[in-house]
């Protein structure tokens, strides 16, 4: 067969104990590197002039109520003097972004911009803010969480789309100068964890080999997690969770002491938040399996740099220093992917790739400039299921392990 072919030819095989021990040797020369050249994100902060962004912080329940109540004293203030009442929102447009290459962030700068509820314009986003303000305030002197859902569904006929009540609620958390999470507002989970990790939520102990096949949902309420342990040497981070799921099922992290992450596709933010959590407090490395086309990426690029829309909370949903294991562009040639396999780039795939190839994030590392260049100049892409060609378990057996083996990340 073409997949036995081709492990013959490459020399791949099922892993033994001594490819093993290479591999974890690998792995620990990449986490020494990694700690030798880290340098803590306040200490960069502090050599870098930052009187020009806007920075959140965590909060305490009591001091978001007050910020709120605060706010609420002053637009009532405004009304009995006749002025109405208007709130100064820090602007998220992409023109009051920056991306800081020693932070490998993208941060919010101090542009401010006024929604009056007197301005025709304004004024339903001005009513939509006072009333997100209104419910989180509620929420938090209740002492509960509430989805975004719930959220919209307390006045659907203001809010009309949910994504209305979305932009507004990171409007209200940029305003006051906290992380959504602080707001006690969360999305629906999503992400999932399984592997050697072990930790309380909440008070309840978790243990991530003891969760079932596909793991644990990663919690909307990172900020209930407490005493993170574990033994694992790495952590790697999937894309798909088709990829998740067959490693999960295979106990790749019984074979290979590590922790497996998949977002499902583009990340939300508790799955980034619990990313930048476990990496911070493990200080191991983050290997990147994501598709070998430009959405995959821009996933990655979420998860190292953050995204726009939650630029204002970059310090605590970014893992900076991911490296890309695969699937790569020069893999498909390595692994002679087959033809069929391999998928067209579509005019718009080659338009994201070539205003990826601008970013700075890109720019800073030329073998992922290298890699990007051979998937334009080649238009083609390759999803990571591509490699099911050689087999089901091609992924967990042979492909893994051989990257791993030869330290095969950028």
């Amino acid at each position: 067969s073409r997949g036995g072919s081709i492990l013959k030819k490459q020399k791949i095989s099922n892993t033994t104990t001594d490819d093993h021990d290479k591999i974890m040797h690998e792995i620990r020369q990449c986490r020494e590197e990694l700690k030798a050249k880290k340098i803590a994100p306040a200490e960069i902060a502090k050599a870098i002039d930052m009187s020009e962004m806007h920075i959140v912080t965590d909060m305490q329940s009591e001091e978001v109520a007050l910020a709120i109540e605060t706010l609420f004293v002053d637009a009532v203030e405004s009304i009995i003097r006749g002025e109405s009442f208007s709130f100064a929102v820090p602007s998220r447009s992409a023109g009051n972004q920056i991306y800081i290459s020693a932070l490998d962030q993208v941060v919010l700068k101090t542009n401010v911009a006024e929604r009056s509820f007197v301005h025709a314009k304004q004024v339903r986003k001005t009513a939509l803010l006072a009333r997100v303000l209104s419910l989180v305030h509620e929420v938090i002197r209740k002492g509960i969480h509430v989805t975004k859902r719930d959220l919209f569904y307390t006045d659907v006929k203001l809010f009309v789309k949910q994504e209305d009540s979305d932009g507004v609620l990171e409007d209200a958390a940029c305003m006051i100068g906290c992380p959504r999470n602080c707001l006690h507002v969360v999305a629906a989970e999503k992400g999932l964890v399984v592997g050697r990790l072990q930790f309380y939520e909440d008070g309840d102990l978790i243990d991530c080999t003891r969760m079932g096949i596909t793991g644990k949902a990663i919690p909307s309420t990172v900020d209930k997690i407490s005493d993170i342990s574990s033994d694992a040497e790495f952590i790697l981070l999937v894309e798909k969770d088709a990829a998740y799921n067959r490693l999960a099922e295979d106990r790749f992290y019984n074979q290979f002491p590590c922790i497996l992450i998949t977002g499902k596709g583009q990340p939300d933010v508790a799955t980034r938040a619990f990313l930048h959590r476990v990496t911070s407090e493990l200080q191991i490395p983050v290997l990147a399996f994501v598709d070998a086309d430009p959405y995959g990426l821009k996933i990655l690029s979420v998860y190292m740099s953050g995204s726009k829309s939650m630029s204002y909370d970059a310090a605590s949903l970014t893992t900076p220093d991911i490296k890309w294991l695969g699937l790569r562009p020069s893999d498909l040639d390595t692994f002679d992917l087959p033809d069929q396999c391999r998928l067209p780039m579509t005019s718009k795939d080659i338009e994201m790739g070539k205003q990826l190839i601008e970013e700075a994030f890109i720019q800073k590392n030329p073998k992922w400039c290298k890699e990007l260049n051979k998937m334009l100049q080649s238009k083609q892409k390759a999803e990571i299921q591509a490699l099911s060609a050689f087999g089901f378990q091609f992924v967990s057996k042979v492909y893994l392990p051989t990257k791993l083996r030869r330290g095969d990340w950028i």
